[in-house]
C-alpha cells in the first residue's frame, strides 16, 4: 500500500510540474499580441495572461505539498543536495514571480505607456521563471550529487 501511495505521489508531483511549466510557453505569442491589440482584446488577452499564472501558482502549491509528502514518505532526505537546490530556486521563483507580472500587467491599462516595453518585460520574465523552472525540475529528475 505504500508502495502504491508513493507511486501516487509522483504522479501528482509530475503532473503538477508539467502544469506549473507547460502554460508558459503559451504566454510568447499573447505577449506580442498584447502589443498591437486594440482595448477589447487587450482586456482579453490580460485576461488570459493572469489565468496562465493563476493556474501554474495553484499547480505549483500541489508541486510543494507533494513534494514534501514525497520527501517525508520516500528515501531522500532534507539534507539531499539537489533537494536544497531545488528549495532554493523554488524560494527565488517565489519572490520573482511575485513582481514579475502582475505589476507589469496593470501598466497596460495606464495612460502613456509605451506596450512594446511592457510587452518587452513581460516576455523576459517568463523566459526568466522558465528557466528557473527548468533548473528545478533538473534537479530533481537528474538528482546530482553536488557535495
Amino acid at each position: 500500500m505504500e508502495y502504491l501511495f508513493y507511486r501516487i505521489l509522483i504522479y501528482i508531483h509530475v503532473l503538477s510540474a508539467i502544469v506549473s511549466i507547460g502554460p508558459f510557453f503559451i504566454l510568447f505569442p499573447l505577449v506580442k499580441k498584447l502589443q498591437v491589440s486594440n482595448d477589447t482584446e487587450l482586456d482579453a488577452y490580460l485576461h488570459t495572461f493572469r489565468f496562465i499564472v493563476r493556474l501554474t501558482k495553484h499547480s505549483g502549491h500541489v508541486l510543494v505539498v507533494s513534494g514534501i509528502l514525497l520527501v517525508v514518505s520516500g528515501p531522500w532526505t532534507w539534507g539531499t543536495p539537489w533537494i536544497i537546490m531545488t528549495l532554493i530556486i523554488l524560494f527565488c521563483s517565489l519572490l520573482f514571480l511575485a513582481r514579475a507580472f502582475s505589476p507589469t500587467l496593470r501598466k497596460f491599462h495606464e495612460e502613456n505607456q509605451n506596450r512594446e516595453e511592457l510587452a518587452a518585460k513581460l516576455n523576459r520574465s517568463i523566459w526568466i521563471y522558465i528557466i528557473l523552472l527548468l533548473a528545478m525540475l533538473w534537479f530533481m529528475v537528474g538528482k546530482p550529487v553536488l557535495w
